[in-house]
């Protein structure tokens, strides 16, 4: 049998004759630890390492300091109250022992028992401090799962607010994000609404132009008097202004099929420097172009990219003070992963730097909008950047802006590399394109009257023998009935059977006809898989209309 731990002894403090002995002996004997301390110093360090019950005979506290007792006894853990049993003399109970009803109130927890004592009266009275001290302990037990039990709903208290605020922080971010993700669904929904809006405009104003360009150019053949050609030639160039906006509208929509093809662009910038020295003037300093040595070739429409260049510098020059500098620069750049609206991949640079008056932030956020612009009322469309941010993604590329208030603006457009590095043959000239004309005949379909009659104008200028039309239905109607065209010049956006149907009705009965697609507008998906070649758009001129129909007949020569 082990022996009982220390909690469970009995301290006996008899400094008197044998009372400790004989109560030493009776409680071993019941099979109680006990154990004598020799003075009320020895009891209170024996208490402080753990005991059950003391038993005390009143003369041990009669005349002691109980100074250090009544302290163990207030520092008591909250569920201790140390039992005591004091020894008192026959007789000598708490209402005539003023020194046991000093204990009493001092003890607390006090129980009496007069001396000569039996055995067996010790063992009960020290049996039943034990059960006390007993539960006791097991309030203290009671008292630490209840303390663990806190702690440890305190920690999943915190635990689960941490969890809380988590998500709660990421339910603020996926709100954010949320609010991010629907403006710009706004926002490519306004653009989008643009988009519509600018191919509807387009079809019917290319058509406009076309009729006026044509007639131009036809009256300019006859006209000797040099004030009426300047003014024709005027409404020629306002013809001309008024494509290349349209065209700029369809850029930014992206609506425009793109020639893209490889492009040398330090060829491209060392060519435009005559072109921008006259359009940009002297109020600023062109810097000589920055051009990477081992540049490779862009996939890029060519004419296209020059407009974009132009109108990049047109925007420094406007931005900045008389004595301003303006920089082009060229660079090879690829992108391990994508960064912003940039996938990975290899890319050619061209950027153009001012050292104007930068761009504040809320200018940034509007920058590529269609018709935004910061110039005056009359001095601006607010499609420049538009149009190079649309050319830039329909390409396959993107724009980038780094602008500083005050400083200066560098923008810099990213085009994909071309996988073939060798650019495309030239487009035959006009003039070996007339001669292609001589006993050829051209089918023209246009349901616009005006339109087909400056198409067919420019035909008989050169040398082509010329059928109309005014339908796809009555173009299938005259090869039915014989009609042997060399090729078909059909416009594309047509009402019944469209220029595409048509194209396919003409290969299913007449193969081996080529076909040239003249289009004011048509969404660039619609030429996904044409040959840009054989699209002509409007407004075009005579020596467009050779060039084109040159390159569907040369083969056949």
């Amino acid at each position: 049998m082990s022996p009982p731990a220390l909690s469970e002894r009995t301290l006996i403090l008899a400094p008197r004759g044998r009372d400790a002995d004989i109560a030493r002996a009776i409680l071993r004997e019941a099979g109680l630890m006990a154990e004598i301390c020799g003075d009320l110093a020895g009891l209170i360090a024996h208490m402080e390492a753990g005991a059950g019950v003391a038993v005390v005979a009143d003369e041990g506290l009669r005349r002691a300091d109980l100074t250090s007792l009544m302290r163990w006894l207030e520092d008591q853990a909250p569920w201790s109250d140390f039992p005591f049993i004091l020894l008192t003399v026959r007789g000598g109970g708490i209402e005539r022992n003023p020194a046991a009803q000093r204990a009493s109130s001092l003890l607390g927890n006090v129980a009496f028992l007069e001396r000569p004592f039996h055995p067996t009266t010790l063992v009960s009275a020290v049996q039943t401090a034990l059960r006390g001290r007993r539960r006791q302990y097991e309030a203290r037990e009671r008292m630490e799962e209840i303390r663990r039990a806190e702690a440890l709903l305190e920690r999943r208290v915190q635990d689960r607010t941490a969890e809380l605020e988590s998500a709660n922080r990421q339910l603020a971010s996926q709100i954010v994000e949320r609010e991010r993700a629907e403006s710009a669904l706004r926002q490519a929904q306004r653009l989008e609404a643009i988009g519509q809006l600018t191919s509807g405009v387009a079809h019917d104003f290319n058509n406009l132009l076309t009729v006026v360009l044509g007639n131009v150019e036809q009256m300019q053949k006859r006209i000797t008097d040099p004030a009426l050609a300047r003014r024709l030639e005027m409404m020629a160039e306002a013809s001309r202004r008024g494509a290349t906006l349209t065209a700029q509208m369809l850029a930014f929509s992206r609506r425009q099929k793109l020639e893209l093809r490889p492009v040398d662009l330090n060829e491209t910038v060392r060519g435009m420097q005559d072109l921008l020295a006259s359009s940009i003037g002297g109020s600023v300093q062109i810097m000589p172009p920055d051009l990477a040595g081992d540049l490779w070739r862009a996939m890029i429409d060519p004419t296209q990219i020059e407009l974009v260049i132009l109108n990049l510098a047109i925007n420094a020059r406007d931005a900045m003070e008389v004595g301003g500098s303006l920089t082009i620069r060229t660079r090879n750049v690829t992108l391990d992963e994508t960064q912003d609206d940039l996938p990975a991949g290899e890319f050619v640079m061209v950027s153009v730097t001012d050292t104007g008056s930068g761009m504040s932030e809320e200018v940034l956020a509007k920058a590529f909008e269609p018709f935004f612009t910061t110039k005056p009322v009359g001095q601006g469309s607010g499609l420049g950047l538009s149009q190079v941010f649309g050319l830039a993604k329909q390409a396959g590329g993107g724009v980038r802006i780094d602008s500083t208030v005050g400083e200066g603006t560098t923008i810099a457009v990213y085009l994909p590399r071309a996988e073939n590095q060798t650019e495309m043959a030239g487009a035959p000239s006009a003039r070996q394109a007339a001669q292609l004309g001589e006993q050829r005949r051209v089918l023209v379909v246009d349901d616009d009257d005006a339109v087909r009659e400056v198409a067919a104008g420019y035909l008989d200028d050169l040398g082509y023998e010329v059928a109309e039309v005014g339908s796809g239905g009555a173009a299938l109607e005259h090869l039915e009935s014989g009609g042997e065209p060399a090729v078909v010049l059909m416009d594309f956006a047509m009402p019944g059977m469209n220029g595409r149907e048509l194209a396919r009705e003409i290969g299913k009965r007449r193969p081996g006809i080529p076909v040239v697609f003249v289009t004011g507008y048509a969404d660039a998906e619609a030429f996904a898989d044409t040959d840009p070649t054989t699209i002509l758009h409007k407004p075009y001129t005579r020596s467009e209309l050779a060039a084109a129909l040159a390159r569907c007949l040369e083969p056949a020569t």
